[in-house]
C-alpha cells in the first residue's frame, strides 16, 4: 500500500468508525504502530483528523458534542434538583471534581463557600466557583472544546493523573446496563474515564432521559460508580436492576 493510499484509508476508517485506535490502523494497514502515529500526525496538522489518547478522532464526529446553552434548557428541572441533592454530599475539606456537565454547573452554583478543593475542566464551573473565597478551584487545562466550554485533549488528560480526590460528580450521556455509562464525544469520554479512576467515591449524576441509551463512546462499566442521583421519573425495573449491580440509586427531593 503507497503513503498516500494509506493516509487515504487511514482518513475513512476513522471518519466510518469515529474513532480508531493506533493498535487496529497498524494490523489493518500491515505497518509499525510508530508509522501509524507519524501518519496520523501529519494527518492532523493537514485537518483531516483529531488525534486522541492512543488513537484518532474523526472531526465529523466531534461535532456531535451538544453546545452547552442547549444543555442548559434539556431537563433543567430535573438537573437542578440533582445538582442540589448531590450539594449535600459535600462536606467542609473535601477534594472534589466536577466534571462539564450543565448539572455540575448547578451544583458549582449554588455550592456554599466553605474550604474545598474543586477540579474541573470546566470553564463554567471555574467562573460560578471564582466567587466563593473559601473554594480553591484547579482548573485541568488543555485543548478548549468551545461547544461544551470544556477543556479535553492530551494535557487535560495528563492533568487529571496527577490528582486524588475524595468525591468526583460526573454526569452522561447514556447509562446501559450492559454497555455501562456512555458520551456522544470520544475525547470527553475519555477524560470522564480519568475522573472515575482518581476518585474514592464516583456519584453519578443523571435525569431519567439518560437510562437504557447506547451512545458512542464508552466512559466505564457500571461497577465503578457507588452512587446514581437522579429524579423519581426512572424506570422502576431500571431501579431494581441497577441495586442488583450493587448500585445504589439516590433520588433527589422534590
Amino acid at each position: 500500500m503507497l503513503v498516500m493510499e494509506r493516509y487515504e484509508r487511514i482518513v475513512q476508517w476513522v471518519n466510518e468508525r469515529g474513532s480508531i485506535r493506533v493498535s487496529e490502523l497498524s494490523e489493518l494497514c500491515g505497518v509499525t504502530e510508530e508509522t501509524i502515529r507519524r501518519d496520523l500526525d501529519r494527518l492532523e496538522q493537514a485537518g483531516r483528523l483529531k488525534r486522541s489518547h492512543g488513537g484518532a478522532v474523526s472531526i465529523k464526529e466531534q461535532q456531535h458534542e451538544t453546545p452547552h446553552t442547549e444543555r442548559e434548557i434539556a431537563h433543567m428541572e430535573e438537573k437542578k434538583r440533582i445538582a442540589a441533592e448531590a450539594v449535600l454530599l459535600i462536606e467542609p475539606r473535601d477534594r472534589i471534581i466536577l466534571d462539564a456537565s450543565t448539572t455540575a454547573w448547578y451544583m458549582a452554583s449554588i455550592l456554599p463557600d466553605i474550604p474545598l478543593t474543586v477540579l474541573t475542566n470546566s470553564i463554567q464551573v471555574a467562573i460560578a466557583l471564582s466567587a466563593k473565597e473559601r473554594v480553591e478551584v484547579i482548573s485541568t487545562g488543555g485543548t478548549l472544546a468551545p461547544r461544551s466550554m470544556s477543556y479535553v485533549g492530551p494535557l487535560a488528560e495528563r492533568s487529571l493523573e496527577s490528582y486524588h480526590v475524595d468525591k468526583a460528580f460526573i454526569s452522561c450521556k447514556g447509562i446501559h446496563l450492559e454497555r455501562g455509562i456512555s458520551e456522544t464525544n470520544e475525547q470527553q469520554a475519555i477524560i470522564k474515564s480519568r475522573m472515575i479512576g482518581m476518585a474514592e467515591q464516583v456519584y453519578l449524576l443523571a435525569d431519567y432521559s439518560k437510562f437504557g441509551l447506547k451512545t458512542f463512546a464508552h466512559v466505564a462499566d457500571l461497577t465503578k460508580v457507588d452512587t446514581i442521583i437522579t429524579d423519581d421519573k426512572i424506570d422502576d425495573v431500571f431501579q431494581a436492576r441497577l441495586r442488583e449491580l450493587d448500585v445504589r440509586v439516590q433520588i433527589a427531593a422534590l
